[in-house]
């Protein structure tokens, strides 16, 4: 057994503002260029990843996507400094947390080399 986390980032009224999801989409802007090449590579709709930039610009001071309209090759989609620092933040921050939870669980589940929580044996 192994223990699982999700790990986001809040305001103080709650609103999601920071997430897996929202670094999995800046991530991929920043590989292809483009919201809608973006959102196709993790499985959502446009209109979705649309919003999670959406709120990103709602909620956080600077920039993190700047959109170049038009066709060609000065046109699309790119990610700021500040987006690529958040990201490599946010990944640190979350893998911290991963891992001391694993640790953690291995301290506190682990007694004298026996588990504590065992899974059913299939019969």
């Amino acid at each position: 057994m192994k223990v699982k986390i999700k790990v986001w980032i809040e305001d103080d009224e709650e609103n999601l503002i920071f997430g897996s999801g929202k670094t999995e989409v800046l991530e991929n802007i920043d590989t292809t260029g483009s919201i809608a090449e973006a959102a196709k590579k993790v499985g959502m709709n446009y209109k979705k990843a649309w919003t999670h930039i959406k709120i990103l610009e709602k909620h956080i001071e600077e920039d993190l996507v700047l959109r170049f309209k038009g066709r060609g090759e000065n046109s699309g989609t790119t990610l700021t400094p500040k987006a690529r620092e958040v990201i490599q933040t946010y990944k640190v921050l979350e893998d911290d947390i991963k891992r001391y939870s694993e640790q953690r669980f291995q301290e506190l589940f682990h007694k004298n080399g026996k588990e504590i929580l065992s899974p059913k044996e299939d019969k």
